[in-house]
């Protein structure tokens, strides 16, 4: 039987053609460790585009199930419907041996995998495809990346949001036309490997609680202990570790695993054992003191100051700022947040977007007048150097620097060597425009008329650039996504993580580093989401961080002997919600022989959190960079 009438009609190029297993399911939350599944749908289909199964279900997940008003789904609804167990292997037999697809498939992965595991079972994938990520490399003139949004560009119809089986039979047609889309353009499907996961890693952790005290600094010599002051432990103690532990922190204090610059004192019968942490201590004059001492002093912890729990500020709606040049902002008003001293500095001024309102602002009208407003530049060709000044001006221009060939590429600059690229058969099938070096100089009025600008054009930050993330007025603030793509490479792997940073520019614990071996904080907060071999996102629920946290730092290491010299650009998209447009992006292609970069900031400014594209990279690898913000790497 044939999915669509007409024919479901594949791309015949077996680059896109694969037996699919196309998921949607509705869950009782947002967290796969803790929410569970309340229906599913599975479609499958063959490369030659025949529907060759369909299955759906309720579910009772004997729990609450959760926001009502969004699935419809009510206790009644599901306490005769079967429980996962029941149906697993049922799914599991569609799934094998397929390539799972699902509109941000992570999440529908992650519910899949947990449920397999409490059923004591493997989930059955090795591949996924993200619809999601295959249309942020589309690119298509959406205003967002929404399930409804793309079935209505594609003309896909829908019925019944956010019901299972409906949803699935949608995302078939998104499928459909997004995988000809990608064959148009010679895209590279951003297939995602999925290796089998063990019931061990599906585990619940409990959040751990952050300290609720500022750091006061040093602990002076015979002076007292203070709530907030960072102790680290070190060595055999006579009482047991998790009772001194657990007495620190009753008292107020913020118990570390490793030992930075900011550690107030170390605590340890052994002063010249040599462990890591011992000679940190020592290069960095951490006052060192033995456990009867440490016992004595937490009789008598004194007050600390709390940190300030900021609300979010919900700005007035109000037409959009100008854009302003003048000196960027500082982060915070402690030290660098550069943990190497190899790290070149960023330029003291550079231009700063500024967003006031809780929607996207509209282009201003300096922003139109530029000669680039509301092109994507592709530019191919040439040295490093070279190609880095070409996006520059094309940033300079008004313009926005593409990473990848998409269908909002609007016009190519070819440099030197830049017509031996292999995109470039592509380029002339699809009749773009191309230009040499010189019309960056001065592009005339008539190529500026060519573009049509989309009504919700992204902003473009420069390096150093900051933009204030905006928050809707009432209800829930969105997830904000911070999402890299670059140029995919079989030479090199890259990793993209994140940091939950402090005051002091350390993390408060070493689950607040958000990498692959983790990717997900203990609270959910903040998580490590994959598109495919050349994107990752990292998920922030900001209104959800505690008031410890002041600064996420958003970074990238290569994983191999390459540099992100060679990788090229790298460009960053800041959009609320899963599927949102993007409120800002930029483009980071400053690096030559760096192995790891830092990407952006969000740090707290009074009432409002802001975002800023740094581009600052190390010649050090990833250990280096998280032990520089106080993670516990074993040597």
């Amino acid at each position: 039987m044939s999915l669509l009438s007409p024919a479901f009609d594949m791309p015949a190029r077996g680059d896109y053609s694969y037996d699919w297993a196309l998921v949607d399911v509705e869950t009782s939350g947002l967290m796969a460790r803790r929410d569970r599944v309340l229906s599913l749908a599975v479609i499958t289909i063959g490369p030659d585009g025949e529907q060759t199964g369909e299955f759906s279900t309720l579910l009772n997940p004997g729990c609450d199930p959760g926001p009502v008003e969004v699935h419809g789904l009510t206790v009644e609804q599901l306490q005769d419907a079967p429980t996962f167990d029941q149906v697993a292997g049922r799914i599991g037999a569609m799934l094998q041996d397929r390539v799972l697809v699902a509109h941000n498939a992570q999440f529908d992965y992650d519910f899949l995998a947990y449920e397999f595991a409490r059923a004591r079972m493997w989930l059955p994938v090795s591949q996924r495809l993200c619809t999601l990520a295959l249309n942020r490399q589309v690119d298509p003139p959406t205003d967002d990346m929404k399930l409804g949004t793309l079935a209505a560009h594609y003309g896909v119809p829908q019925q019944r949001a956010h019901d299972a089986l409906d949803d699935t039979r949608v995302l078939a047609g998104i499928l459909q036309a997004s995988l000809r889309e990608a064959a148009r353009l010679d895209l590279p499907l951003p297939l995602v490997t999925c290796p089998p996961r063990a019931e061990s890693q599906f585990t619940p952790k409990p959040p751990k609680t952050p300290c609720v005290y500022r750091n006061p600094g040093r602990m002076t010599p015979g002076g007292p202990l203070r709530q907030g002051m960072k102790v680290a432990i070190t060595g055999e103690t006579a009482h047991a570790r998790a009772e001194l532990v657990g007495r620190a922190v009753t008292a107020g204090l913020n118990l570390m695993t490793s030992v930075s610059r900011h550690t107030s004192v170390l605590v340890t019968n052994e002063p010249a054992s040599g462990s890591a942490k011992a000679r940190r201590a020592l290069a960095e004059g951490v006052p060192v003191i033995d456990e009867q001492t440490f016992l004595r002093l937490l009789a008598d912890v004194r007050p600390g100051t709390a940190h300030e729990a900021t609300s979010v500020r919900v700005a007035p709606v109000a037409e959009p700022e100008a854009e302003r040049v003048g000196p960027v902002e500082p982060v915070s008003t402690t030290t660098s947040a550069a943990p190497a001293p190899e790290a070149t500095a960023l330029p003291t001024a550079s231009p700063r977007v500024s967003v006031r309102a809780p929607r996207r602002p509209e282009p201003s009208g300096n922003a139109l007048d530029k000669p680039l407003a509301g092109r994507r530049v592709l530019v191919l060709g040439g040295t490093h150097a070279d190609a880095v000044a070409a996006r520059t001006r094309v940033v300079e221009l008004g313009g926005s620097a593409a990473v990848n060939l998409s269908a909002s590429v609007t016009d190519v600059v070819l440099l030197p060597e830049g017509e031996g690229d292999r995109r470039m058969r592509r380029i002339t099938a699809l009749g773009l425009p191309m230009h040499d070096l010189h019309w960056l100089t001065s592009p005339t009025a008539t190529d500026q008329n060519v573009v049509a600008l989309r009504p919700q054009e992204p902003h473009v930050m420069p390096r150093g650039g900051v933009v204030d993330l905006p928050m809707p007025h009432g209800g829930p603030a969105p997830e904000w996504y911070v999402t890299a793509g670059w140029a995919p490479r079989s030479d090199c792997e890259i990793d993209v993580v994140a940091f939950l940073l402090d005051e002091d520019d350390q993390v408060t614990f070493d689950e607040d580093f958000i990498f692959y071996g983790a990717p997900e904080s203990p609270a959910g907060t903040a998580r490590l989401l994959t598109g495919g071999p050349a994107e990752q996102t990292i998920a922030l629920d900001l209104a959800s961080l505690p008031p410890a946290t002041r600064k996420i730092v958003v970074a990238a290491a290569i994983d191999s002997a390459a540099t992100f010299g060679t990788v090229g650009a790298i460009q960053i998209g800041a959009a609320p919600g899963s599927s949102g447009a993007p409120l800002a992006r930029a483009t980071l292609d400053a690096a030559t022989t760096e192995r790891t970069m830092l990407l952006v900031e969000i740090y707290r400014r009074g009432p409002v959190w802001r975002l800023r594209a740094v581009g600052q990279g190390y010649d050090h690898g990833l250990d280096a960079l998280a032990r520089g913000y106080g993670v516990d790497i074993a040597d």
